[in-house]
C-alpha cells in the first residue's frame, strides 16, 4: 500500500513538473520569420445624422420660444443660443444635458412623433380573438372602486 501511494505521488509531481513547459508553448502561433505588416487605408464612414435640418431647428426653436427659453425669431439655424436654450430645458426636467436634443424634451414641447394615424387603443380590439358580450348594466361608482389596485391591496392586508 505504501508503494502504490509513493508511485502515485511521484507520478502526479512528474505531471504537474511537465505540465507547465506544454502550457508555456501553447498559445504562441508558428511564424516563420518576422510578421508582415499590412498596409490597409480605409475610409471612416460616418453613419447617422450629422447636423439638425433647418426646418426642424426652426420648429424646435419655435417650441422654446413658446415656453419661455428662448426670445426673438426662430433663424432656423441650430446655433450656441438654441443649443443652450435646450440644454437648459432639459436640465430643468432633469434629462441628460450634453447630447442634444432629447427625444422626451422634444416629446415634451410637442414635437415628438407623429400618431394621428393610430388607432385608439379602447376603440381597436385584436382581431384573432372571439368577442365576449359585456353587461350593458352601468357601473356604479362603488363597483368601480372596487376594483383599484389600491382597494385590493387593502383587501390583501
Amino acid at each position: 500500500m505504501l508503494f502504490v501511494r509513493a508511485c502515485s505521488a511521484i507520478l502526479l509531481t512528474a505531471a504537474m513538473a511537465a505540465t507547465p513547459a506544454w502550457a508555456g508553448r501553447s498559445h504562441r502561433a508558428a511564424t516563420s520569420g518576422h510578421a508582415k505588416k499590412k498596409t490597409v487605408t480605409h475610409k471612416h464612414q460616418v453613419i447617422g445624422q450629422r447636423g439638425i435640418d433647418s426646418d426642424r431647428a426652426r420648429e424646435i426653436q419655435q417650441a422654446l420660444i413658446r415656453e419661455k427659453y428662448m426670445s426673438g425669431e426662430p433663424s432656423g439655424q441650430w446655433d450656441d443660443e438654441t443649443e443652450a436654450a435646450m440644454q437648459k430645458y432639459q436640465a430643468d426636467h432633469g434629462w441628460q444635458t450634453k447630447l442634444v436634443p432629447d427625444s422626451r424634451a422634444l416629446i415634451k414641447l410637442g414635437l415628438g412623433p407623429d400618431h394621428s394615424g393610430a388607432l385608439d387603443a379602447s376603440s381597436a380590439a385584436p382581431a384573432n380573438t372571439t368577442s365576449v358580450p359585456v353587461s350593458s348594466a352601468p357601473v356604479t361608482p362603488s363597483v368601480a372602486a372596487a376594483n383599484t389596485l389600491a382597494s385590493a391591496r387593502t383587501i390583501r392586508e
